[in-house]
């Protein structure tokens, strides 16, 4: 655990669904996990397919709702909240990526980027300038006016990290996020992750199988039977 006050305390989350006849009908894949994640720290989530990784994120992300447990983001006890207070926290607070972008591809990158802020009734011209500074951040400013479908799969993915970016969020969480990439491109949005993380102090939380990605976090923390268990980061052989 870090010393730091965390943004982010998850106390004894458990998630169990439903399956069929297997284990009493019952299959549970996370088992009481508490943590705690600082702002501005980069926090690594490993472990074998089907451990419960993406399980967490999406609880931590508010995607879910866990069987037990909560999850405070600061003094706010989420899932205290009804839906629709929810959906309206997780879009102000929570910035996602994914392994797939999932950019609208009938929409110039600039649009998807504003996108989070319009969803809230902003007006595009009052937010256009603020999409276009997180695109000029990641690097695709050039891009602006370009749909998903002309853009390479780097460019489209950076896009993604503005678009997370656009209500500034408390945290980003990301899963499997350069999953995706060749191994150039990957390391690109390594780099782009730490660079947001040091010059914004944004906080990351991903899921990941790429070594060298977990490997520059802050923290790793592996998922093992539906347990926690943290370890220093480690770098790729």
């Amino acid at each position: 655990m870090t010393s730091t006050p965390g943004i982010i305390t998850a106390t004894a989350v458990t998630k169990t669904f439903l399956a069929g006849t297997f284990n009493g009908g019952k299959l549970c894949v996370l088992r009481g996990v508490t943590l705690r994640i600082a702002a501005g720290e980069i926090i690594a989530i490993v472990g074998a397919s089907g451990a419960g990784k993406s399980t967490l994120l999406h609880i931590l992300g508010t995607l879910d709702r866990p069987t037990s447990g909560n999850v405070h983001y600061d003094d706010v006890d989420v899932f205290a909240l009804g839906d629709d207070d929810l959906a309206r926290f997780r879009n102000r607070s929570i910035g996602f990526v994914f392994q797939f972008h999932h950019l609208l591809p009938e929409f110039t990158a600039l649009e998807n980027v504003a996108m989070p802020s319009l969803i809230l009734g902003a007006k595009f011209q009052d937010v256009r300038a603020h999409a276009l500074s997180l695109l000029r951040e990641v690097g695709v400013d050039a891009r602006a006016e370009q749909k998903p479908p002309q853009l390479s799969g780097g460019e489209q993915q950076r896009v993604a990290v503005a678009r997370a970016l656009m209500n500034n969020p408390r945290v980003i969480l990301a899963d499997e996020p350069s999953g995706n990439l060749d191994s150039a491109n990957a390391e690109h949005l390594h780099e782009l992750i730490r660079d947001l993380s040091r010059k914004m102090g944004q906080t990351f939380v991903v899921v990941t199988h790429n070594e060298n990605l977990a490997g520059q976090a802050d923290r790793v923390l592996r998922i093992v039977d539906g347990v926690i268990h943290e370890r220093a980061p480690f770098l790729a052989t």
